[in-house]
């Protein structure tokens, strides 16, 4: 008997994607599976086209938008199942999306999550953004993707079609064993939106779990359909988030040297967007570091007692990728000089 798989989109006033892409996960071919829609107070009438359109999916309700942390962990508080996959509304799957990623961990009892293929669904030739094949981070907890560097988005030719352990699996689409998600206590509701996912791989591989990449499925993400890039919250709270997790994560001999090299980097992020006259991004910036050490305290309660050298994690590139991108020019994961685990 095949395990059970719980597919959940999170909606926050997103009718106009389910309307385009709620067909494709409707249609998917693995047995057993139960797809569900939470809403977080959506005002767009989500839910009756939901109900009315798609009676076989569930919807859950909630009162108020909890975020995409807050959300997810509300929605499966409530979902029983083998494998949860958290799925953004503005993804469009190919049929077979799910069985080869589940074959893949139940291989290993030590896999507690995967991603797919992303490729981008307005240019289905290339990677996307926010996925592409697999995420990982640098010597300073930069985040990138194997397929994209900053906002350099490779064209898919195959040269990633090989699984490997991954730092951090994309949200857009992203495949969690249930009984992992539980040890690991869910996403953290205080980072609200955007690097949960990365914060929760980090959880999990300090608890000893494989984080890895299936190129034998495929999915094509929209992406920035809720928060736009050029956003200044979306500034905050990746800079916020970022400290954040690197203080609940980090061995205490670490942390200090991290965060002061952090600071720095960012600072230097400030004085360029006050250069090119963007002083609302220099404001989300000083206002990130502000709420990061007003909270200082309340995060340091999340330590957890399993945290393992950062150079021991797979997907953690051991140079700085701010430099290699920026300084040395190079614009794709396959031109980087590093010796990774498969």
């Amino acid at each position: 008997m095949k395990p059970s798989v719980a597919v959940v989109i999170l909606n926050w006033n997103g009718r106009h994607l389910l309307e385009r892409f709620l067909a494709s996960v409707v249609a998917t071919s693995y047995e057993g599976v139960k797809i569900y829609v939470a809403d977080n107070a959506s005002t767009d009438h989500s839910v009756a086209f939901v109900k009315t359109t798609y009676p076989e999916i569930e919807v859950i309700v909630f009162e108020q938008n909890h975020g995409f942390a807050g959300g997810y962990n509300l929605a499966l508080s409530q979902i029983t199942a083998d494998y949860y996959v958290l799925l953004n509304s503005d993804v469009e799957v190919e049929a077979d999306w799910i069985s080869p990623v589940i074959q893949q961990m139940q291989a290993d009892p030590l896999i507690a999550v995967a991603q797919p293929k992303i490729r981008w669904e307005r240019k289905k030739s290339h990677f996307e953004y926010a996925g592409a094949a697999g995420g990982f981070v640098d010597q300073q907890v930069f985040p990138f993707c194997r397929g994209r560097i900053f906002d350099e988005v490779e064209e898919d030719l195959g040269q990633y079609d090989q699984s490997m352990e991954l730092f951090w699996a994309s949200g857009a689409a992203f495949f969690i064993k249930s009984s992992a998600w539980a040890e690991a206590g869910g996403l953290d509701a205080d980072l609200f939106a955007h690097m949960e996912e990365i914060d929760l791989c980090w959880r999990l591989q300090n608890l000893g779990y494989r984080i890895v990449y299936c190129p034998d499925a495929v999915v094509y993400h929209v992406g920035g359909a809720t928060l736009q890039a050029g956003n200044p919250h979306k500034t905050y709270l990746n800079f916020r988030n970022n400290l954040i997790m690197m203080q609940k994560n980090l061995p205490k001999d670490q942390l200090f040297g991290f965060i002061f090299v952090r600071l720095w980097l960012d600072l230097m992020a400030w004085f360029q967007f006050l250069l090119k006259g963007k002083p609302a991004f220099t404001w989300a910036i000083s206002k990130a570091h502000f709420d990061f050490f007003k909270y200082y305290r309340q995060t340091a309660r999340k330590r957890s007692t399993h945290q393992l050298p950062f150079n021991r994690l797979q997907g953690v590139y051991p140079k700085s990728i701010v430099w290699d991108y920026f300084f040395r020019r190079i614009k794709k994961f396959s031109d980087l000089k590093w010796n990774q685990s498969s």
